[in-house]
């Protein structure tokens, strides 16, 4: 079973527009029991006031390295021994620059070069910013002094452009750095599956779907997060994997299927969130299709169904499968539910203006035998976590109907 996660957590926060989420990181730590301290750059204080911070964490904020009413003790010494983690969230560019030279010209960076705890850093810039050479080096340095790195995530930014380089949500870092160690979930093995298949026509092209991962890639991390060992066997995608997952890569459905059936016994939870190719071309052509005619016939055959084979397993894990439809949401679901024989389904409403593949946001209809909830639309970040809490609420009830 994961150690107790650390209960005094020195918050530092530099500055940038992801600021703001310092707040919503403070109450959720606070909330886990964790006793936090914050310590702000003088940029930091730009995007979000030190009063807000203090407010929430319940301590005075500290901003000034050379404050002679703090500095008499030599505070940043004695903030850098409390401390059982330091997180910073945001940590921009230019902090991490600093922080690979290993400079101390403010408190945070100062505390950081004397502190023997563990380090670890939510990156968050423009994405121009996060992919230039200086940075990616920066990163490289620090990860192997030993400082952990939290994404960034990819998505839309502030600037109004997209790619990698946003922070992480306040509850998914939460679910990093303090793991529910005590939860039903707790040293459990998680199988999880992601992203689309790819069924190859020739060696240049393929059949495959809109699916990006990003839906089962973050249910993995809120899996981990809750102290669950995870697997992830994954199709392609342009993701990193979360920390503590361990990643499969696959690319066909019939590989996942063989990695799954590899790997799910003796595991108490399968998540199929993965758009798995339901056809592949019957015979591949070994050479690229050259265009000479004018139309040109494929021949498709199933591809086994790698759900309903979990699920018809003798000692199954609790399996929980995903329905992505165009119409008809809660009645697809409900057949795709009792045809499978599985314990619950996870439906979304694809090829609208709203969530679904290639999409930040997403919203879930989640079905099982006698019941349903609506999860609303949200950052996928943020709906996996309420859709791993629907999980242990089910499990739970349904071991304590069997043991009835």
């Amino acid at each position: 079973m994961p150690a107790p996660g650390p209960t005094r957590i020195l918050l530092g926060v530099s500055g940038g527009i992801a600021a703001y989420k310092a707040a919503e990181l403070v109450r959720l730590l606070r909330a886990e029991g964790a006793e936090v301290r914050v310590v702000m750059t003088t940029a930091a204080q730009a995007f979000i006031t030190p009063l807000t911070l203090q407010s929430l964490a319940g301590g005075e904020v500290r901003c000034d390295l050379l404050d002679p009413r703090a500095e008499a003790g030599m505070d940043h010494i004695e903030l850098a021994r409390w401390a059982e983690l330091v997180l910073v969230a945001p940590a921009t560019a230019d902090l991490m620059a600093r922080l690979a030279t290993g400079q101390a010209d403010d408190l945070l960076t100062t505390l950081i070069l004397a502190t023997a705890a563990e380090v670890v850093l939510a990156p968050a810039m423009n994405h121009r910013m996060w992919r230039h050479p200086a940075t990616q080096h920066n990163a490289g340095i620090l990860v192997s002094r030993g400082v952990r790195l939290l994404g960034p995530a990819e998505g839309a930014q502030a600037c109004g452009e997209s790619g990698p380089g946003r922070m992480l949500e306040p509850t998914e870092i939460l679910a990093q750095v303090l793991p529910r160690a005590r939860g039903p979930l707790a040293g459990r093995h998680a199988l999880v599956t992601a992203g689309p298949t790819r069924e190859p026509i020739d060696p240049v092209r393929y059949l495959s779907n809109r699916s990006s991962g990003r839906m089962g890639y973050a249910v993995a991390a809120a899996l981990a997060g809750r102290g669950a060992q995870v697997v992830l066997v994954s199709g392609p995608t342009a993701l990193c994997p979360p920390p503590g997952v361990e990643r499969v890569a696959v690319e066909t459905a019939r590989e996942m299927h063989a990695a799954v059936l590899e790997r799910v016994r003796g595991c108490a939870l399968f998540v199929a969130a993965a758009a798995v190719a339901d056809y592949r071309i019957a015979d591949p052509a070994e050479q690229k299709i050259k265009k000479e005619a004018a139309e040109l016939d494929l021949r498709l055959v199933r591809n086994p169904d790698i759900l309903a084979e979990v699920a018809a397993l003798p000692q199954r894990p609790f399996t929980l499968g995903f329905a992505a439809e165009t119409e008809r949401l809660e009645g697809h679901a409900r057949a795709k539910l009792a045809a499978k024989g599985i314990d619950m389904i996870a439906a979304n409403q694809v090829g609208g203006t709203q969530g679904g593949f290639e999409r930040e946001d997403n919203a879930l209809l989640v079905i099982w035998r006698d019941g349903q909830r609506a999860l609303p639309l949200s950052p996928k970040t943020r709906l996996a976590q309420a859709l791993v809490d629907l999980i242990e609420e089910r499990w739970v009830a349904q071991a304590a109907s069997q043991g009835s």
